[in-house]
């Protein structure tokens, strides 16, 4: 692999443990709409979309307060998430110092994932934004959509980093290499590897290792 320029990252998994944040505020929101209760296989069946779409399967007659109340429980509860990962912020900081150009492509919704970035003063570092359509998964438009921006930059230049099988399959319709995130205990490594991702990674500690002798 020839030296890197630029590297995306998921948020989900990846920068941080959010995802017991995500269930727990779904479940807040959709559960009293539907007077039933949900289970948390019932939500991760319906990630793909942002969470608008996630609103949409669960409870599709309180769309438009059902993403209200989520939005507003994702930010009351995020202290379940209090910060990103160990070892993500100083690696942030030493490709910065490296002008190595970072970008973020998230299934999350704009919002959610903005509410996320601030917690975690996390915005600066990210040159690029693109995140969830309610409609179905994205990636791979988002992908796309930076390198155009990079259009100075070779697609073997570009790595993303993410923890979830689809996104080696976005990383391979958008035609860069994908670091495997095997790093959360929301993680599925044996799927992950199954899907042959250029690298994979079992620690923050690992993956940083790597890229900083890579970029």
């Amino acid at each position: 692999m020839q030296k890197l320029k630029a590297v995306i990252f998921d948020l989900d998994g990846t920068v941080a443990n959010t995802l017991p944040l995500c269930i727990t505020a779904f479940r807040k929101a959709i559960e009293p709409h539907i007077n039933r209760s949900v289970s948390d296989e019932e939500i991760i069946a319906t990630f793909g979309p942002s969470e608008e779409g996630t609103i949409m399967a669960l409870a599709p007659d309180y769309y438009e307060q059902g993403v209200a109340d989520y939005l507003t429980h994702y930010t009351a509860l995020h202290n379940i998430c209090e910060a990103p990962f160990e070892g993500i912020i100083p690696l942030l900081e030493q490709l910065k110092q490296k002008d190595i150009r970072t970008a973020m492509v998230t299934g999350k919704g704009r919002k959610s994932a903005l509410i996320s970035l601030e917690k975690f003063g996390l915005r600066p570092y990210f040159e690029l934004l693109e995140t969830g359509k309610p409609e179905g998964s994205s990636k791979p438009q988002g992908i796309k959509a930076i390198l155009n921006q990079w259009a100075d930059l070779d697609k073997s230049e570009v790595i993303y980093v993410g923890d979830a099988p689809s996104d080696v399959t976005a990383c391979r319709e958008a035609g860069i290499p994908i670091a495997g995130a095997a790093w959360a205990e929301t993680a599925e490594p044996e799927q992950l590897a199954a899907m042959q991702p250029d690298v994979m990674f079992s620690s923050v500690e690992e993956f940083s290792r790597w890229l900083l002798a890579n970029v």
